[in-house]
């Protein structure tokens, strides 16, 4: 018989070493090389042994797989969703550590038990049920069908499942899970995948819609790292900043739905409230007359959002000047800043530059950037811009402003709420409805700076 062979794994990242170190090669980590033993032998027996080879199916024969859908009754919800919960479906919502994951999954609970009159299990390992209890009464959720398990082991939760057969249950959260069949601690990420693993089976056998809630680490990954996300059927995000009330849902992936929705909430004392009209929503405080504000549009999922972008720029009292961007990317930030600076006649070298997008709301693509340009001039110049205008385009490091997808939507949408003009790359296809704002076409950042000066100029003088 040949002899077992060991070999060490790390619990942080499941790398393999075949013989033991301090630290882990592959992610740093000290400490967390365990032992491990194989039997080659064993392997070497199962691979000769013989296995009937299963059979295969055309394509065309197959039965569709149309998945049933229980709408939840939260609108933002179901928009991420794609219409509704899939029976059997796994979805892991991952977020920062008191952004508002439990609030949004006992919410959902409570509006499933209600439309469904089935049981919804919330298993907690890091609440108790009373802190859970406070919760529901601080949201004002009055529901009998939601019933509460403190369990941490996989073999539990699922015997406990099995025998109360809900509609729903929430895990909350995946990284306190562990199996007793792994010999590693909670937390770790072969403790993590396991159990989930057998989360997702158990789902699959019995039609129970599940969702797991993980943190995610310094790096916006669910802690883990991303090692559950090809396990499960749909990966949420839930982001936000703590000092403002948004809250954005995004869907990451969905096997049943698009991953281009998003849904918008509002952080209250009484739980999250959906925002219907989310332009109007982070216009609704807005002053004009000031320079460095403008408006722009930005498409989150499917839904042109209208958003003021502040900046402002002050000479530096130090040597080298300061860059700070909130709810912007601050590496395209300084890249609009050399290009403004080479291309549109503007230098900041020697200035501080302060970006700020109104509401919490992270700007990620790219239709922003003449709106940050236009608003760093105007900082600049001392010169509002006018309050019917909104500006968005794509800014390349030529100077040149291209044509954003989904201009028509955004629009309508800037008509909508009383933008009269637009200054934007307008594609040659573009087809406005009847009574549409006017738009400025401009395709270099000199001829932005230079039409959006020349024009409140002459409001200016009119006046």
């Amino acid at each position: 018989m040949s002899r077992p062979q060991q070999i060490y794994y790390c619990t942080s990242c499941d790398a393999q070493s075949a013989k033991w170190t301090g630290q882990c090669l592959e992610c740093g980590a000290w400490g967390t090389m365990t032992l491990a033993r194989l039997d080659p032998g064993r392997s070497a027996a199962n691979s000769a042994t013989r296995i009937a080879a299963p059979d295969v199916a055309a394509l065309q024969d197959m039965p569709s797989g149309n998945a049933s859908r229980t709408a939840c009754g939260i609108g933002e919800v179901d928009r991420v969703f794609g219409g509704g919960i899939v029976a059997g479906s796994v979805t892991l919502l991952g977020g920062e550590p008191g952004i508002g994951k439990s609030t949004l999954a006992l919410m959902l609970s409570a509006s499933l038990a209600e439309r469904t009159g089935g049981k919804v299990v919330y298993v907690s390992g890091e609440e108790s049920g009373g802190q859970v209890k406070m919760r529901a009464e601080r949201l004002r959720l009055t529901s009998r069908n939601i019933f509460f398990l403190a369990e941490t082991g996989v073999a539990g939760i699922t015997a406990a499942l099995e025998k109360e057969k809900p509609a729903f249950a929430v895990i909350d959260s995946v990284q306190t899970i562990y199996s007793e069949d792994i010999p590693s601690e909670a937390g770790a990420v072969n403790q993590v995948r396991g159990a989930t693993a057998q989360l997702v089976a158990y789902a699959k056998r019995s039609g129970t819609p599940l969702l797991l809630i993980g943190h995610v680490t310094k790096d916006g990954h669910v802690a883990g790292p991303k090692t559950l996300e090809h396990l499960v059927d749909a990966v949420l995000s839930f982001e936000g900043e703590r000092s403002h009330p948004l809250r954005v849902l995004r869907s990451l992936k969905n096997r049943f739905g698009s991953t281009d929705e998003t849904g918008i909430f509002d952080m209250s004392d009484s739980g999250l409230k959906e925002i219907k009209n989310p332009s109007a929503y982070l216009l609704d405080e807005r002053r004009g007359g000031i320079s460095g504000s403008v408006i722009s549009c930005v498409i989150e999922g499917t839904r042109p959002i209208l958003v003021e972008i502040q900046a402002l720029v002050q000479r530096t009292a130090f040597g080298y000047p300061t860059r700070r961007a909130s709810g912007f990317d601050q590496s395209r930030l300084e890249m609009l800043i050399a290009v403004l600076s080479r291309r549109g006649g503007i230098d900041l070298s020697q200035h501080d530059v302060y970006v700020n997008v109104v509401g919490g709301l992270k700007v990620k693509e790219p239709a922003a950037d003449l709106a940050v340009i236009a608003a760093l001039a105007s900082a600049c110049r001392d010169v509002p811009l006018p309050d019917d205008l909104a500006i968005w385009g794509e800014v390349g490091l030529g100077g040149e402003v291209r044509s954003v997808i989904g201009a028509e939507r955004r629009i309508n949408e800037a008509a909508g709420l009383g933008i009269k003009r637009i200054m934007t790359a307008a594609p040659r296809s573009t087809k406005l409805k009847p009574g549409s704002a006017a738009v400025i076409d401009v395709r270099t950042v000199a001829d932005a700076v230079a039409a959006a000066t020349t024009r409140q100029k002459a409001a200016k003088t009119v006046a």
